[in-house]
């Protein structure tokens, strides 16, 4: 018998995990590596953010805090819905993590039981599938290619939806494809879920300060007020304010769910960071110069990536909307053979022999739901990057 529980059985590691963790162990042999797998900011932490950490530990603020964050948070985090959504929640409505992930966890292991659905639009983040079978739920895996923009259409989430329906999550912008759903596009979906009053969702907001060449941001509850008592709105400081490492996260939703959230939190982590939680406050509430800033050098690379990316045989890259992805498809290399041999059949192919041929370390599509593509993360230097699209261009034309 194994020690290991049988659940364990029904999910893998984390894909982007696994290719920056060799791309990193190539590096340390002395291979020549530029990793573009990991979907982390390469700035610093604002410097008036690290000062209120800082102050948070000269003030005593070491100690354990409320399961699911400090009263002062949750107020900036209202006050952040109400500015910048138009969205009134009270604190009873806040839950703090470590991490968004955490609160998406928190909240599909506190509602979903087994033989549940949950609807999850492909490509997707690769945890979605997987944190939904944990809970013992059916991940319902729906593909939006690159037809559709890599969105959801209202008439695919009408025929996904099933009596057995319990949430659709929604990522935008999105993590692999950076597509974005705008105003109209939101409100169609939302008229579809005015029709089904059992299903929730479960929208997935991280990206939202990441959106260029003025897409405007739009989130659930915000276009359909009427949703709003199913909708969990999650965000967190994680891309916006280059705060991966500190682990925070939050989300807004009906007291009820909050209140099941917070009781699942005090059984496993208790609460998020307390200096951590200091510090997140200071980005919520302090100037947002960097917020500006940073879109600005994202947009730029993105640029840089698409234009470059879309001179490689065999290769056809969209425009994303936000974030800081892209996710071009590789349609036309497949079934041909690569200069060291390595026979491109599916996109998993492809990314291994990219890396091992010329150092270049992506994401697989099949990782995400949808093939055959690859991802690319441009959160790194302008430099790194156009080495790294001159090497992919290289390959793709020593295919054949």
């Amino acid at each position: 018998m194994s020690f290991l529980a049988r659940r364990l059985t029904r999910i893998k590691p984390s894909p982007t995990i696994a290719m920056t963790t060799r791309a990193a162990e190539l590096r340390a042999e002395g291979r020549d590596i530029i990793s573009l797998s990991a979907g982390e900011p390469d700035f610093d932490t604002p410097r008036h953010i690290c000062e209120a950490g800082k102050a948070a530990i000269d003030a005593g603020h070491t100690r354990y805090t409320p399961v699911d964050g400090i009263a002062s948070l949750k107020r900036a985090i209202c006050d952040k819905f109400a500015r910048e959504n138009g969205l009134d929640y009270d604190p009873s409505q806040i839950t703090v993590g470590t991490g968004g992930k955490q609160i998406l966890f928190n909240a599909l292991m506190a509602t979903v039981d087994a033989g549940d659905e949950v609807i999850v639009p492909a490509p997707y983040w690769v945890s979605y599938p997987d944190m939904v079978l944990l809970a013992g739920g059916t991940p319902v895996i729906v593909e939006c290619g690159v037809q559709d923009g890599f969105r959801l259409t209202p008439e695919a989430l009408e025929k996904a939806i099933t009596p057995r329906t319990r949430w659709l999550i929604l990522n935008s912008p999105s993590n692999p494809s950076g597509a974005g759903y705008g105003r109209e596009d939101m409100q169609a979906l939302t008229d579809v879920l005015l029709r089904h009053p059992d299903v929730w969702v479960l929208s997935d907001d991280i990206y939202e300060h990441l959106v260029f060449d003025g897409f405007q941001f739009v989130t659930p509850a915000q276009v359909q007020p009427r949703l709003k008592d199913r909708v969990l709105t999650m965000n967190g400081v994680s891309k916006a304010y280059a705060m991966t490492g500190w682990r925070i996260g939050y989300g807004a939703g009906p007291e009820p769910l909050i209140r099941a959230m917070a009781k699942l939190q005090s059984q496993s982590t208790s609460n998020p960071c307390s200096i951590s939680q200091h510090a997140a406050q200071a980005a919520l509430t302090g100037p947002q110069d960097y917020v500006r800033e940073s879109r600005a050098v994202f947009q730029r690379r993105r640029d840089l990536v698409v234009a470059g990316l879309n001179e490689c045989p065999g290769i056809e890259c969209p425009t994303p909307q936000g974030a800081f992805y892209v996710y071009p498809s590789i349609a036309g290399l497949i079934g041909l053979t690569s200069a060291g041999g390595t026979r491109i059949e599916d996109d998993r192919a492809f990314a291994d022999a990219l890396l091992d041929e010329t150092g270049v370390a992506v994401v697989f599509g099949a990782a995400f739901g949808l093939s055959p593509h690859f991802r690319i993360s441009y959160a790194t230097g302008d430099d790194q990057l156009r080495e790294a699209v001159t090497r992919i261009r290289r390959f793709c034309e020593g295919c054949g």
